[in-house]
């Protein structure tokens, strides 16, 4: 078991991830439950947005656990932008579990493209290309 918290600065409530499912060097995936303690939720559910976030968590833990395995320090977490995404559904029901796939597809220093899907169950309910920025690199 992965303990997320040692690779990535997110704590809940903001924190959307909670189990590693695969870990590669330049790919990963999570799971999660949607919950009323998620951000962009209402009775309804969660607004489909706070997926983004979830695939940048994804990627997070990806990169901190390639910086653990090369020795470095982590980091105090990084910009996302969003270049592209294409989003299924408009709100994602409470107790949807979520399943996050990432991998890296281009990286330079502290900047990075990631490609994330994520799914409920086999159902797609987004698509995306990020590109991130490390805030601040090598923080003890």
């Amino acid at each position: 078991m992965v303990d997320i918290e040692s690779l990535i600065p997110h704590r809940k409530p903001i924190r959307i991830i909670s189990e590693v499912l695969d870990l590669e060097d330049n790919a990963g995936s999570a799971a999660a439950v949607v919950d009323e303690r998620w951000p962009l939720c209402d009775s309804r559910g969660v607004r489909s947005l706070v997926l983004i976030e979830a695939v940048a968590q994804t990627a997070a833990v990806v990169a901190g656990n390639k910086r653990r395995k090369e020795g470095k320090g982590g980091t105090k977490g990084w910009l996302v932008g969003i270049k592209s995404a294409d989003f299924k559904k408009d709100v994602i029901p409470l107790g949807t579990r979520i399943t996050v796939f990432t991998r890296s597809l281009y990286a330079m220093e502290h900047y990075a493209v990631i490609e994330g899907i994520v799914k409920a169950g086999d159902e797609v309910l987004l698509s995306a290309v990020l590109q991130a920025m490390e805030l601040s690199p090598d923080v003890s």
